[in-house]
């Protein structure tokens, strides 16, 4: 089963009022759905569902889920957030199979891009997608996807077929093989070159004049 563990409160107050009443009671209102079953209503004591998002490993991951006995697996679909003071607002999650494949973003990491060949040629990385959807057994869902940069070079494009995906894992995109990043000269470097074109038709112009 997953490392994270969600202790659950069925709230009895659904809507607006009782998710307020849940978070002036020190909780994390939030529903869990999916399967065959209707959404519930839950809460999370607040310190304990912090504790689990500041890992890193709550949102789009395998968590359990423990209800007094039982316990059940869910991945956590999404947080809401208050944009003031940051706190936990609401969150979703997913009853799943946890050896079922599951649909689920994942963010693209990008490695050692200071020792790239790109970087000392004057170059940039363009992102093109910080994440990836792709289709997964819900107990291997990767934590990131990985692109070393020490190897690339100007010219380069970055796509999804370079990157190592879990054994069994596809991409949900399959009819094309999309582009995660490119690395292209940067702006810095095309504007210095400039200048030294310019100078360079200037220098004989100045010596004819002598």
């Amino acid at each position: 089963m997953a490392e994270i563990i969600l202790n659950v409160d069925v709230r009895d107050g659904v809507g607006t009022g009782g998710a307020r009443a849940a978070r002036r009671a020190g909780f994390v209102p939030g529903v869990l759905y999916g399967g065959e079953q209707a959404p519930v209503a839950i809460s999370v004591n607040e310190k304990d569902f912090r504790k689990s998002l500041y890992t890193g490993k709550l949102l789009g991951h395998l968590v359990t889920l423990k209800y007094g006995d039982e316990t059940q697996p869910v991945i956590a679909k999404d947080v809401q957030f208050d944009p003031v003071s940051d706190r936990p607002l609401h969150f979703d999650l997913m009853r799943v199979d946890e050896k079922a494949p599951v649909k689920i973003e994942v963010p693209v990491h990008f490695l050692n891009a200071d020792e790239a060949p790109y970087s000392r040629q004057g170059g940039s990385l363009e992102i093109v997608r910080h994440a990836v959807e792709i289709l997964v057994r819900a107990d291997q869902i990767p934590e990131e996807l990985v692109v070393d940069l020490a190897k690339a070079e100007i010219g380069d494009t970055i796509r999804i077929s370079d990157i190592k995906l879990p054994k069994g894992a596809e991409a949900t995109i399959t009819d094309r093989d999309f582009v995660i990043a490119t690395v292209k000269i940067s702006s810095a470097a095309l504007s210095e070159a400039a200048d030294e074109a310019a100078d360079a038709e200037a220098a004989p112009a100045e010596k004819t004049e002598d």
